[in-house]
């Protein structure tokens, strides 16, 4: 069944970039889809077409039950958006700017006026609400920016990576924001480098890389193909670092990585705390001494590493070449 976001086939090239290559997604209604990737693997290209900002060179995508492509600005009156980075206006107020974007809603001047004072209240901004946006700090502006966002309550949402910036405090708070959101409703696909922020709130999480959806399912499924667990060893001496390397070799479940200069090695296994003193018991019988073992779940960069071959790091130039030509392209419009 059609979802509340449905996209089919996207294609879209900047330059010689593809940076969507035949994208498909689908968010039932009243759920979280966790868009994860590394940076430049599609995801921000993939928001802004659902969005209308960007018209994709091929492919089809439905939201709210409307076509994005016919339909591009009763799409804007039925969705949300934070981008990843924030869009206030310097020198208006943080109450003037929301209750400007309500306006814009054509909301009424008392609705917006109440509207934004709860908003403001809810993400701990109303000591500062009559203060320019300017002299706020890069958090505040980030928190306001989600504010302007949810003036009115859209039955669908796009969030592109919004916790960026916030401390741990003000994550949380976002998280519960986005809870209460999607308990009341809400539809959101949500992009993020942040395993924990995706295990907290998505239902499903679809793994891009290179423009493609290259894997989906539940937190839990896609660090199962990860192996699951890892066990770390850090060695005291660092020529005990290859028979290190044999012995979690035989425990594991995939390839062994060794870190020379933290004297680490790491393994995918599977066998819980019951492996873990089989490791020990095996490393003291070979005469290594370890300064630090642990068994730990996968991290986000194991489910890249795993999936794509590479760190999210690794494709940083790849984001830049494509932004390059992104901005090549809207300078050459007439």
């Amino acid at each position: 069944m059609q979802g509340a976001i449905h996209a089919e086939g996207l294609v879209k090239t900047f330059g010689d970039v593809r940076a969507l290559d035949g994208v498909d997604l689908n968010v039932p209604e009243g759920t979280v889809l966790g868009l994860l990737g590394p940076n430049g693997a599609g995801k921000t290209t993939t928001v802004r077409v659902l969005t209308t900002l960007v018209r994709p060179d091929s492919g089809s995508a439905v939201v709210a039950g409307l076509d994005v492509l016919k339909k591009p600005n009763e799409v804007r009156h039925a969705i949300g958006l934070s981008g990843q980075f924030a869009a206030v206006d310097e020198y208006l107020t943080g109450r003037e700017n929301l209750r400007m974007v309500g306006r814009l809603y054509q909301m009424s001047a008392r609705d917006a006026k109440t509207r934004a004072g709860e908003l403001l209240e809810r993400f701990n901004l109303a000591d500062a609400a009559d203060r320019p946006a300017k002299t706020y700090s890069g958090g505040m502006r980030r928190r306001l920016d989600l504010a302007a966002a949810l003036v009115v309550s859209p039955p669908v949402m796009f969030m592109d990576e919004p916790t960026t910036g916030l401390d741990p405090r003000n994550r949380q708070q976002l998280w519960e924001v986005i809870e209460e959101l999607v308990a009341g409703g809400t539809t959101l696909l949500l992009t993020t480098q942040y395993l924990e922020e995706a295990d907290r709130l998505a239902h499903d999480i679809a793994v891009v890389d290179h423009g493609r959806v290259i894997a989906r399912g539940t937190s839990d499924q896609l660090k199962a193909r990860t192996g699951g667990e890892r066990v770390e060893v850090v060695v005291h001496d660092r020529e005990h670092i290859p028979v290190t390397e044999q012995v979690l070799h035989a425990f594991g479940k995939g390839a062994t990585a060794v870190e020379e200069h933290t004297r680490k090695v790491t393994v995918p296994v599977s066998g819980g705390a019951k492996l873990l003193a089989e490791v020990i018991r095996e490393l003291d019988g070979r005469g290594i001494e370890i300064d630090d073992i642990a068994l730990r779940r996968p991290t986000l960069d194991d489910v890249f590493i795993s999936l794509t071959g590479h760190t999210a790091e690794e494709a940083q130039d790849r984001a830049d070449r494509a932004h390059e030509a992104d901005r090549g392209q809207e300078g050459a419009a007439p």
